[in-house]
Formats: C-alpha cells, structure tokens, sequence
C-alpha cells in the first residue's frame, strides 16, 4: 500500500517552485485542448485568431511563469501580464488568460517589496491595453474595461487579504510561543524554589545549631549526618527535577503522596522544628495534581516555619475528601528568626496562583498573637 501521509511529507518538503509547477502545466495542457479553442478572456472583443505557433509561445508566457508565483511573485506578474496582452491583442482568446488572475493574487499574497509601485505599474499597463485594444476596434467600451480591472483588483485584494491573515497568524504564534516560554520559565523558576529552598534552609538552620554542640559530640554528629542527608535529598530532588526538564527524558515524573509528606514532617522535625502532623481520610485513586499541590503547600509552610520561627511549634493538618484536599499550617510565633536566611515572598505568591490554577483557595498571613497561618483548599481531580 502507498503511505500517503509520507507522500504528502515528501510534497511538502520540496522546493515552493516545484510545488508551483503543477499548476502551470496543468493550465498549459488544458490551453492545447482543441474543444477549448477560443473560449479564453475576451477582454476587447477583437477578431479571433486561428491558434498556431505564436500561440504556444503566448500560451507558454502566460503559463510556465506560475511555477515561480510564490518565490517571484513579481517577476511572474510582469511576464503573465506581457503574455495576456499578447494573447488579447492578437486574438487568441486562450484559457491561459486565466493565469492573469491567478498572478495578480499570488502578487498580493507573497510580493514582499515594492507592493504599491508595482500595483501602480500593473495598472498604467493595464490603461495602456485598453487603449491599444480601443485602437484596434474593440467594441468593449469604458464600462466594460473598468469592471474587468475591478475584478483583476478583487484578485490583488484577495492576495493582500491572504497575505495580512498569515501575518496575524505569524504574530499570534509568536506570542503563544512566547507566553509559553515564559510560563516555562515561571513554572522551572517556582520549581526550583520549591526544591531548594526547603533543603537549603533545613541545612542552613542545622549548621547554625551545629555550631552550639561542640561540647556534645554525639548531639554534633548527628545533626552533621542530618545535615548530610538533608543535602543528598537536595541532589536527588534536583537531579529528578533537572531529567524532566530534559527533552530526552521519557520517564514518569514522580508525584508527592502522603507517604512523602510523612518524610517531609519528618526532616522538618530533624532541623530542630518540633511539628505535630494530623492527617484525616486518604487521597482517592486519581486526584490530578491536586496531592502534588498538597506536597508543595506544606513544604513551603515549614519552610517559612524554620525561617521566621525556628523553634516554635507547628502543626500541619491535611484533610482529604471526595472532591477536594484542605491543608492548614499554623505556628505558635514563639520560635526564633536568628541565621535563618529570608526570602522575597516568591513561594507563597507561586503557591496561590499553582492553587488557584485547579481552581482552590489559597490564604497565608501573620496570626494576630503571633506566627503565621496558612490555609488551602485544593480541588481534586483537576488536569496534571
């Protein structure tokens, strides 16, 4: 069987002219059926003229230039034109005339430079015709040449419509590609800001704590292997961030769970931050992006909490029902700020709109006797 998609494939992939050829030759052919003899434009009416070797050469001159109509639009034009007031002056009246058209519309839509000259070049010519056919006898009359150069003009604004659609079509491509690239990069930079600073963070607060326990060396050694874990799960995070950005990547990109938040609380809790974490129900079988949301939240919650309340108790509560996930992260406000490193509100403003893109509710403030409150409320079952 003939594959036709890579027929069409290879088609498309030749050059613009060979593409164009088909026409021209298509339209010569039809000019050399004797049954079409004569039945051409008529444009002045003269005396008709027996078709013979001339002809072909009127006929080619109308014909073969179509090949180029996209690549030379305007050198097409010029010859298609010659070879029509060739063919209506001497009285061949061939189907070819039908190319003029076809030159005029593909001059509107592709002719890059020198638009309005041409157009006033053509027209002079065009002027110039009707006045040499007038001489000769035509019986055409000032009515009929006028509606026949509004109907050539029909086919120029037809070629300048075409081509002002494909511009628009260009720019509003251009700007889709463009809102994507920076929504990609807004997405990369909110990710990397998710993964990193709740690591970075956790290994800075340790270190500090670090430097308070030289007196005790096993309290030292194992804040130093926290330290030291917390920074492998760093490189792992990224590592697992930088595969999906790579377009090689085919693998599944991995979705936080409950399980994760558990380990999260949990290394949270190694930092020095004492967290009490409340979960009710379970996530159902499919909730979109909805638990990997839910990850990022409190993620950045305790992050927050180890910057601006290292010490203080917080408590984490994540509710699951059937149609949405609630979560809500509140600190007491009566840790300590001291070596934690600040921020410039990134996370939490990545946060609300990543919430409100599935259509939740996303609330963070400053408590009234201290500490802070964040509260989600993220609808499951939202796309990926």
């Amino acid at each position: 069987m003939i594959d036709l998609r890579g027929v069409r494939e290879r088609w498309q992939r030749c050059d613009v002219t060979v593409r164009d050829l088909p026409l021209a030759l298509l339209l010569a052919v039809a000019t050399m059926v004797p049954a079409l003899d004569n039945r051409g434009t008529r444009l002045g009416d003269l005396p008709d003229r027996p078709f013979d070797a001339l002809a072909v050469a009127v006929v080619a001159l109308q014909c073969l230039p179509l090949a180029g109509r996209r690549r030379w639009p305007g050198s097409c034009l010029a010859l298609v034109s010659v070879g029509f007031a060739a063919d209506q002056l001497l009285g061949y009246h061939t189907v070819a005339g039908t190319a003029l058209p076809v030159a005029l519309l593909s001059a509107g839509a592709h002719l890059d430079r020198h638009r309005r000259a041409t157009l006033v070049a053509v027209s002079a010519a065009y002027v110039l015709l009707a006045v040499a056919l007038d001489q000769r006898g035509s019986a055409e009359g000032l009515a009929g040449f006028v509606t026949f150069y509004l109907a050539l003009a029909l086919a120029w604004g037809a070629g300048a419509w075409l081509r002002t659609t494909r511009a628009a079509e260009a720019r509003h491509r251009r700007h889709v590609a463009e809102s994507t690239r920076i929504a990609e990069r807004t997405r990369i930079a909110r990710e990397l800001h998710d993964v990193v600073t709740h690591h970075v963070t956790a290994m800075v607060v340790q270190a500090e704590a670090a430097r308070y326990l030289t007196a005790a060396p096993d309290r030292l050694d194992q804040t130093l292997t926290t330290i030291t874990g917390t920074g492998r799960r760093a490189i792992s995070d990224l590592r697992n961030l930088l595969d999906l950005l790579d377009p090689d990547h085919s693998g599944t990109p991995a979705t936080s769970s409950t399980g994760d938040l558990r380990a999260l609380v949990e290394q949270t809790r190694q930092a020095g931050q004492p967290v009490e974490f409340t979960q009710e129900g379970g996530p159902p079988e499919s909730t979109g992006s909805a638990e990997a949301t839910t990850y990022r939240v409190v993620q950045e919650a305790l992050t927050n909490a180890l910057k601006y309340d290292h010490g203080g108790p917080t408590a984490v509560h994540v509710r699951y029902d059937e149609t949405e996930i609630s979560v809500t992260v509140s600190s007491a406000g009566s840790g300590s700020s001291a070596g934690s490193p600040g921020g410039a509100g990134r996370g939490l403003a990545g946060l609300a709109e990543r919430v409100g893109l599935l259509g939740g509710d996303f609330d963070a403030g400053r408590q009234p006797g201290g500490g802070f409150l964040v509260r989600a409320r993220i609808p499951t079952g939202g796309p990926s």
